[in-house]
């Protein structure tokens, strides 16, 4: 008994991968005049994990200019971020409580 053999070749299929991008989102601190400087440098050390230095330059942006961009990417990642800035509330003597940063998010453009 003889066996012959055989070759079999698969089709060759020419797909492109499309690699669908997430979107980004950027968080924004916006200026207000209630915070100390101290507050939203402290803010941004604990929930961002950034130097004083960083810290300082993103608060003397949003002073100026009215708000900064302190942090962008996915959608998830970004009201993670958010909602960490906003667990932080400054309380001046007297115990009166200055509430949460003015923080957003928004996709970011491009």
């Amino acid at each position: 008994m003889s066996l012959k053999a055989g070759t079999t070749t698969s089709p060759t299929v020419d797909e492109e991968v499309k690699t669908r991008r997430i979107p980004p989102y950027n968080v924004i601190l916006e200026n207000d005049d209630h915070h100390s400087m101290e507050f939203v440098i402290e803010v941004l050390q604990k929930a961002l994990g950034y130097s004083v230095e960083r810290s300082y330059q993103f608060m003397m942006q949003a002073h100026t200019s009215g708000q900064a961009v302190v942090w962008t990417g996915t959608k998830e990642v970004a009201e993670l971020k958010l909602e960490q800035m906003l667990s932080f509330h400054e309380t001046r003597d007297g115990g009166k409580n200055l509430g949460p940063l003015g923080v957003r998010i928004e996709p970011a453009p491009g």
